[in-house]
């Protein structure tokens, strides 16, 4: 008997314990209450357990249930997964590659990989946007870029997979004209939270009433890193900022490095991940892409 149940019979009982009640789940998957109830009557036979009690207004999950909900919902899942890699395969090679890339990440290694994917996949067009936060996300959720690079939107839907990436060394910085950069040793947050801290922020409303990283309530926000790097350079304020771009500012005395009292370890290095629809997986071009971001990314972490 259990051999005869069917995806179609686990998507029923996931749709009627999400929805709360047989009508509304044959609303969601546009069948009548009495189909439904039927076939989770049928499932609840060939199993052999009570899936809901059907006893008051509404049909609860029992406790034999709730814990086949959850292998009911990771079946699903994984055939979903299964039917997109079919269909990535039946498709071939993509006709684009759309790639989504987070402004923090390293433009040496992306340049790398782009240059990759230019030899190995002639004809296949790379489009590129290069975002912060949620602009990142965004086009990859909305299906207009396959592959996104995220680093600084630290929380991602659920309706995303994701592959970490080497990280990304950051730094705290100050021109050596502010009042921090004339701190002797660690800076404590009592002289910290005096001084304005350049922020990145966001323009879409993905981390809407969010901060990330923000230290000081005296804020100035840039949705641009390049604006936020010249007003660090003009003594504006001070700011966290990815190594590799501030490097050269660091050697030649345009910036200073401020090192901060108790400094929480996650403002030393930013995670960064690939990340996509879990319905839509990246295709040869787009996993090729990615296993250069992790070679080129992996060599510039280690200079």
């Amino acid at each position: 008997m259990l051999d005869a149940v069917t995806l179609d019979q686990l998507r029923t009982f996931i749709a009627a314990a999400e929805q709360g009640s047989f009508s509304a789940a044959g609303r969601k998957l546009r069948r009548a209450q009495s189909v439904v109830s039927q076939t989770l009557a049928n499932l609840e036979l060939q199993l052999g357990v009570r899936l809901f009690d059907r006893s008051a207004r509404y049909p609860q999950l029992t406790d034999a249930g709730r814990a086949l909900l959850v292998e009911a919902r990771a079946v699903a899942e994984h055939m979903d997964t299964f039917k997109a890699r079919a269909r990535s395969v039946a498709e071939g090679l993509e006709p684009e590659l759309s790639v989504a890339v987070d402004v923090m990440f390293p433009m040496p290694a992306l340049t790398r990989a782009a240059a990759h994917s230019g030899t190995a996949f002639p004809h296949t067009p790379l489009r590129l946007y290069v975002e912060v936060l949620g602009g990142v996300i965004q086009p990859v959720l909305d299906g207009t870029c396959r592959i996104g690079v995220v680093g600084s939107l630290p929380e991602l839907p659920d309706a995303l997979a994701v592959e970490p990436l080497p990280p990304v060394p950051f730094v705290t910085v100050a021109a050596p004209s502010h009042a921090l950069a004339h701190v002797r040793g660690a800076v404590p947050a009592k002289t910290l939270v005096k001084h304005v801290q350049l922020v990145l922020t966001d323009r879409t409303p993905l981390t809407a009433g969010r901060d990330f990283a923000v230290q000081s309530p005296l804020t100035w926000r840039l949705a641009d890193l390049g604006a936020k790097h010249a007003f660090l350079r003009a003594g504006l304020g001070w700011g966290h900022m990815p190594l590799h771009i501030v490097e050269e500012d660091l050697a030649a005395g345009r910036l200073s490095r401020v090192h901060l009292a108790d400094a929480d370890p996650r403002y030393a290095q930013m995670p960064m991940r690939a990340v996509w629809r879990k319905e839509a997986p990246p295709g040869p071009a787009g996993r090729a892409f990615i296993a250069q971001l992790h070679h080129a990314g992996g060599a510039r972490s280690l200079g």
